[in-house]
Formats: C-alpha cells, sequence, structure tokens
C-alpha cells in the first residue's frame, strides 16, 4: 500500500542510498535516487517528486549549486542530508531554498518526522494558485510576482516569507 508520496534521493553514498531505500520503503513512499547533481536534476524534472532528500557533497557540482537550480523550477520541499554542519553552510542552504536541514549520521525516525513534517506542509498549502489585488499578481505555481504587469525579483528566502506571509494572512 503506497502514502502517495515520492521521493528523490540525490547521494553519491551506496550504504546512505540502501539505507534510505529501505527505510522509505518500509513507510511506503516510493523512491528516485540520483547520484550527482547532473543526474538529480534530470530526475527531479522527469519524476516530479513530492520531496526531495539532497546531499551538499556531490562528486560533479556542489550541493548548493543544485540546489539554486532545482528552486529555479521546483516548488516541493527540498531536505538537506549532508556531513557539513558548519553554521555557514546551513544558512545558506536555507537562504537557497532548502525547507530543512540534516546532518549524517541522523536518526531514521527524525528523518522521518522530517519528511512527513515537510509533505503536511506542502499538502496544506493554499489551493489557490493565482491571487490578484490591487495593482500586484502572485503566481503561488510559479513562483512569480508582478508589479503593474512587471516581474518583481526575489531570492527564495524572501519569496518564501512572502507566500508565508499571503497564506496565513499576517496583519501588522
Amino acid at each position: 500500500m503506497s502514502n502517495g508520496f515520492s521521493i528523490l534521493v540525490i547521494d553519491d553514498e551506496a550504504q546512505i542510498r540502501k539505507l534510505l531505500e529501505i527505510s522509505l520503503e518500509a513507510n511506503d513512499y516510493k523512491v528516485h535516487f540520483a547520484v550527482n547533481g547532473k543526474e538529480g536534476i534530470t530526475a527531479a524534472a522527469s519524476y516530479q517528486p513530492d520531496l526531495i532528500l539532497l546531499d551538499l557533497g556531490l562528486p560533479d557540482q556542489d550541493g548548493q549549486e543544485v540546489l539554486v537550480k532545482l528552486r529555479e523550477w521546483y516548488h516541493n520541499p527540498i531536505i538537506i542530508l549532508t556531513v557539513k554542519s558548519a553554521e555557514e553552510e546551513i544558512v545558506k542552504a536555507l537562504d537557497n531554498g532548502a525547507n530543512d536541514f540534516l546532518t549524517k549520521p541522523f536518526r531514521t525516525q527524525e528523518l522521518l518526522a522530517r519528511i512527513r513534517t515537510a509533505l503536511r506542509s506542502k499538502s496544506s498549502a493554499t489551493n489557490v494558485s493565482v491571487l490578484n489585488f490591487a495593482n500586484i499578481m502572485i503566481d503561488f505555481a510559479s513562483r512569480v510576482v508582478k508589479v503593474k504587469e512587471e516581474i518583481v525579483k526575489f531570492t527564495a528566502t524572501e519569496y518564501n516569507l512572502l507566500s508565508l506571509l499571503i497564506k496565513n494572512e499576517v496583519e501588522f
């Protein structure tokens, strides 16, 4: 029986991939794998997974670069799963659009809880895909914001904050 969610694991370590395969499939996730950044980006486009687990230490390119490339078009949750534990790496990944960060070695049950949380947030997101008010248009599906028909550029963090405030109708 499947829970309907698919996860793409982008990691070059065979042992980690095997552990994740066993753990995720035991919890009814459909799992796809990629062993480097280029393959990961292609797999994300092909499979459109509900969530990506991304290692920062990839053999062909820095995982931060992969994260930035994915965030240009991929809008589902991305959890970083890496041995890199420096505060600068964590902050950079979150600023680049990661939803969560977990350092290896990790506890499997904690990872599964973080996955459930990320997927719960994804499924509880607003069903409104385009919001228009005054001279402002926000397309949540494509992550585009326009003011008077001109596209406004946001960093991933700025867009995520704006989206969160709008979806939760925060008043000041």
